[in-house]
């Protein structure tokens, strides 16, 4: 333990954990980061080497004997069944039906909806009656046969914090430097300070180390300002997609598929609200693959973006900010050299200048670091779910620092109406962020300020490129410092471009004329650098990337094709292991993957591994199914493809393996599309998603992509 180790578990007792712990263990199994923490404050609270390996050997049998996988609800049940007591982690709710005048409680991987519940437990854990809470619950069985329901909870210890208590999260606070807090939220989230600081240094050429920094703690800012509108683009595995799906419980990421109106802002058939209305953020992951399906929609983001209102037959507030994230493999200064390519070249066109105006600060993420090993935090940060709770505070507490911010900033030249806006909304966040209860100095008020106008300004530069005219051309903003002396901010990477900086060739526009590479060491590959007024269009990387995709319920854009094809090109051998094929739908999934490979083409052979059914009588099911595929493949022209397939009792994990050097981990394997018609009495086989699988909704599940090396 370092100092600041010690002085956090002392500021915040029984609220911090061991952050390398978790690493380590979250490359093991898939489980919400404030789960695992929660267990690993239980088993490894020692500094004792012996006890820690215990503890995470307690930690990984405890996930395996009490975490439900959604797929495995049945067999869940069936141990309380036969057991008649079972102890489980799973995220539950409390809802009152009014008909029957009496409240049920609902656990989701668990799949039951109709959990009886004694009153105490609701009334001393009150947000299971709002979002739900995860929590360690001992089911047990009902064996009165005149009773309407199975279940009933013996016990509920919550995991998720039932209460946050903001006091004492201020008066914690107090205990630290504002060097010292900047440091702590970075290691809660998992990311050595220190790392950032010395890279802030080396490739940045940032003396004091912060700037860095600066661009992880902008990502803090949609979870604790509402209806605030930022936008990262910059490399792969730098963190942005898992920060806004990992740490906070109030954000949710809609990862590249498609936004509708009736999904992310109002449902006119069920008159309801969408995600604005229930989350504090939604971040779009791969904002370039975003699909607007409806003509409106777009046009309502536009209202709803600006001012936190729209109209939809009715007039719906809603305080959700909007983060926007991507990747960017432009060569930046080939970018801000030219006349006719700008940072924001890779949006979906339907984010036309309005949209892009309504941004209120663009991070750049092409300066912030691959995230490997070398960056995770092996010291103490605050546990994630207590964290998630102080931003929610701060969040849904505006009002109580717009004063510091109107008193204490002074604008300079060029700030206009959103200009305005947003470094109000940005400055704010800071000061929640890292001041919740008091003011930070004289020096640090410039410094976020300074770094606000840069995150405005870069939206502002993108919009002066695209508009022939003059409405965006003040873009040399500035304020009034502490000293009383004017100060106009500019962007790094485009400071002496004269290709950004006077867009029209404007002769009355004075352009600085230090040469780019002396100034700026962005982490991007610099070594072919344009000179000023060129106009080549970028270079562009189409080969498939490392990347992670979460898909969340209802999630729609996912078909077979979508997700995998890139990445099965150029593959002569692949391999699935996929346990479960038990099912009819599980064995049609099946054949729709080696229908996906024998369209590509590149495919000689596909091995499968399985498991067996879980009788004599599945097990024959499933071996005469793979049977007949095989024979199908067989029969065909030219016998493009060979099938072969085993069993394995022990199969668990789902992934795919490629000749070509993919691993592709299959959180749900090739099962995570919701049934179309769970009711046998009523099926409807003409809804849209019945046979394009890029049409049907999807489960929850997550999907990783990586390269090994060839000769793994």
């Amino acid at each position: 333990m370092d100092a600041l180790d010690i002085k956090l578990n002392e500021a915040f007792p029984g609220k911090v954990v061991r952050k390398d712990l978790l690493h380590e263990i979250k490359r093991a199994v898939n489980v919400p980061s404030f789960v695992l923490e929660f267990l690993l404050s239980r088993y490894c609270a020692s500094e004792d080497p012996e006890e820690i390996e215990e503890g995470k050997k307690a930690v990984l049998q405890t996930i395996e004997k009490c975490y439900v996988r959604p797929d495995e609800s049945n067999k869940a049940q069936a141990i309380v069944e036969q057991k008649k007591r079972h102890k489980f982690i799973d995220k539950i709710h409390v809802k009152y039906v009014e008909r029957e005048k009496r409240y049920w409680a609902e656990m989701e991987n668990f799949a039951s909806k109709r959990i009886a519940i004694n009153p105490n437990f609701y009334q001393e854990n009150e947000k299971l009656l709002e979002s739900g809470i995860w929590a360690e619950v001992t089911l047990a069985y009902n064996e009165i046969q005149e009773d309407d329901y199975a279940f009933f909870i013996e016990d509920l210890r919550p995991i998720q914090i039932a209460h946050f208590d903001e006091q004492k999260f201020f008066k914690g606070r107090e205990h630290f430097t504002t060097d010292e807090w900047i440091d702590v939220l970075i290691r809660s989230i998992g990311i050595n300070p220190d790392w950032l600081a010395e890279r802030s240094r080396k490739l940045l050429g940032d003396k004091n180390g912060r700037r860095l920094k600066f661009h992880i703690l902008s990502r803090f800012l949609p979870l604790v300002q509402s209806n605030y509108n930022s936008i990262e683009l910059g490399g792969r595995s730098t963190g942005k997609s898992y920060f806004y799906s990992e740490f906070s419980p109030y954000s949710t990421l809609l990862s590249g598929g498609q936004a509708s109106t009736a999904t992310l802002l109002y449902n006119n058939q069920r008159k309801q609200v969408g995600a604005v209305g229930f989350w504090d953020n939604v971040a779009f992951d791969e904002v370039a693959k975003m699909k607007i399906k409806d003509a409106d929609t777009v046009q309502i983001m536009k209202d709803y973006m600006a001012n936190g209102r729209f109209s939809r037959g009715r007039e719906v507030t809603g305080y959700a900010s909007f983060s926007f994230v991507g990747n960017f493999d432009l060569n930046i200064p080939r970018i801000v050299n030219s006349y006719d390519h700008d940072l924001l070249v890779t949006l979906p066109e339907a984010f036309d200048l309005a949209v892009i105006d309504r941004i209120y600060n663009y991070i750049p993420g092409w300066e912030i670091p691959k995230i490997d090993d070398s960056a995770y935090n092996n010291n103490f940060g605050l546990i994630t779910d207590y964290m998630s709770e102080a931003l929610h505070y701060l969040f849904v507490h505006d009002s109580d620092y717009v004063g510091v911010v109107n008193s204490r900033l002074k604008k300079g030249d060029n700030i206009e109406g959103r200009d305005n806006k947003a470094l109000q909304k940005t400055v704010s966040g800071f000061i929640k962020l890292l001041f919740p209860t008091g003011q930070p100095t004289d020096e640090e008020f410039d410094e976020i300020v300074e770094y606000a106008i840069e995150g405005r300004r870069r939206v502002k530069e993108q919009l002066n490129k695209r508009k022939p005219d003059e409405e965006y051309a003040r873009i040399n903003m500035s304020y009034i410092n502490k000293d009383g002396n004017k100060v106009v901010v500019y962007c790094p990477e485009s400071k002496y471009s004269e290709a950004t900086q006077n867009p029209r060739k404007d002769l009355n526009v004075e352009v600085l004329t230090k040469p780019i590479v002396e100034e700026v060491k962005p982490v991007v590959d610099q070594s072919i650098v344009l000179p000023i007024h060129s106009a080549i269009a970028p270079i562009v990387d189409s080969s498939p990337k490392e990347k992670t995709i979460d898909i969340q319920y209802g999630d729609i854009g996912y078909g077979y094709d979508d997700l995998f094809a890139e990445y099965l090109k150029g593959a002569s051998i692949v391999m699935l292991e996929e346990p479960y094929l038990g099912n009819g739908f599980q064995i049609v999934n099946l054949v729709r993957f080696i229908e996906l490979l024998v369209k590509i083409g590149d495919c000689k052979a596909f091995r499968l591994i399985t498991k067996p059914g879980e009788t004599p009588e599945e097990s024959a099911s499933i071996s005469d199914n793979l049977k007949r595929i095989k024979e199908t493949l067989g029969e065909m022209d030219g016998n493009i493809m060979s099938f072969e397939y085993e069993f394995d009792e022990n199969s668990h994990d789902r992934y795919i393996r490629t000749s070509n050097n993919w691993d592709i981990t299959l959180g749900r394997g090739l099962h995570f599309y919701q049934n179309m018609n769970p009711n046998k009495d009523s099926r409807n086989f003409f809804q849209m998603g019945t046979y394009d699988l890029s049409l049907r909704p999807c489960l929850k599940a997550r999907f990783t992509f990586m390269k090994r090396d060839a000769q793994e």
